[in-house]
């Protein structure tokens, strides 16, 4: 379902350009719902600013306020407390109509009996824009999401997929300063899913308006955005870049919930080559850079990728332990192992298969894991 928010100002022709400024400011923003047993606080103190231009991600598990703050940039939720600005501007308090943004759903609440093309023009119909004009701009948006030979279909005669393009046209048709985005693919199967995400993220950049998407999906946000916030319990515990959050997590949670990680624990014994080294029984060892001194217990995160699985002990310049295979899982491009370290850690390995299908190690084989110091990652305590 896409629902217009703005009214009929005037707007730049060209699309707006990245790093002209705060198109979205939550200042200290707050939501808090009263319950039987008092309140409950959705979102807590959050301070965010997206940028013009920007494919932005508010990503976070169920329950996490990352909808709620998103239902707040759009006006149908009022915070408790804190600001909201919509470039530059404090539209706390302002009605949803009166915002330049406008709002795609899950629900695509297309109308079934009117085609393609009325269903986009519906918004600026009631706007009373000109007919010209209107079909001019119909007419454009349709070809950018690549419908223009559906204008006159029904909705029913489409694919999901094209009935998602068709609410996502419904509402850049209105040039809105930003978009939001509410689990827009949610609906669409894995596939279809997968190929909407690049879809997206063309249109996105065509355009050049900031997009805003709320989603669950750690892929699907790695996918697409410039920058993502990972929210939990109605905090922000991590903002960066896709390769920020996945290489650097900031957070337990955030290294558990982007991808999949292994977490590994130790005591700080002495250094080596400027990396600190954690001891092990028989030659193990975990080799990370972190503040930690001789002593200090260290929690220490590495993703799957970056473990190589092997029969032999790896040398002294790499972080290595020994482990059990527990299980072996195929998946074409690469083989997922699930390995239980000396230490009672389970660890997962995706290692890249090759044509040489005897360098596969089986259920019950003992192994060595290593990996490369710089891909052991020291989580803030």
């Amino acid at each position: 379902m896409a629902t217009t928010t703005t009214e009929e100002t005037p707007v730049p022709q060209e699309p707006s350009t990245r790093g002209g400024g705060a198109a979205i400011a939550l200042e200290g923003v707050a939501k808090a719902y009263r319950s039987g047993h008092g309140t409950i606080d959705a979102v807590r103190q959050v301070d965010l600013t997206i940028e013009q231009g920007e494919f932005f991600s508010l990503l976070g598990p169920s329950g996490c306020g990352k909808t709620t703050t998103m239902r707040m940039i759009a006006g149908f939720e009022e915070p408790t407390s804190g600001v909201v600005r919509l470039a530059g501007e404090d539209v706390t308090g302002v009605a949803p109509n009166r915002r330049d943004v406008n709002m795609v759903f899950q629900s695509y609440a297309l109308f079934p009996h009117m085609s393609v093309a009325d269903n986009v023009a519906f918004g600026l119909k009631r706007k009373k824009v000109a007919a010209v004009e209107i079909t001019r701009r119909v007419t454009e948006i349709l070809e950018l999401v690549e419908l223009g030979d559906r204008a006159k279909y029904k909705p029913a005669q489409l694919s999901g997929g094209q009935q998602q393009r068709v609410a996502l046209a419904r509402a850049l048709v209105n040039r809105p300063s930003a978009l939001l985005l509410d689990e827009p693919l949610a609906a669409l199967d894995l596939k279809l899913r997968q190929a909407m995400q690049i879809e997206l993220k063309r249109i996105q950049r065509e355009v050049g308006i900031t997009f805003v998407y709320v989603t669950h999906d750690q892929g699907e946000a790695l996918t697409m955005s410039d920058r993502i916030a990972v929210m939990n319990k109605g905090v922000i515990e991590q903002l960066g870049t896709p390769a920020q959050i996945y290489e650097t997590p900031a957070t337990r949670f955030v290294a558990g919930f982007i991808g999949t990680s292994n977490l590994v624990t130790g005591v700080v014994a002495r250094g080596v080559g400027g990396y600190s080294r954690l001891d092990y029984s028989d030659g193990q060892q975990v080799l990370v850079r972190t503040d930690a001194i001789s002593g200090e217990h260290v929690l220490v995160t590495v993703r799957p990728e970056k473990i190589h699985l092997g029969k032999h002990q790896p040398g002294t310049d790499l972080s290595r332990l020994r482990g059990t295979v527990r299980e072996v899982v195929y998946m074409g491009s690469t083989t997922h192992y699930a390995v239980d370290t000396a230490q009672g850690t389970g660890m997962t390995v995706f290692q890249q298969n090759v044509s040489d299908a005897s360098n596969l190690a089986e259920r019950g084989d003992t192994v060595w894991l290593s990996w490369r110091p710089e891909h052991s990652y020291a989580l803030p305590s």
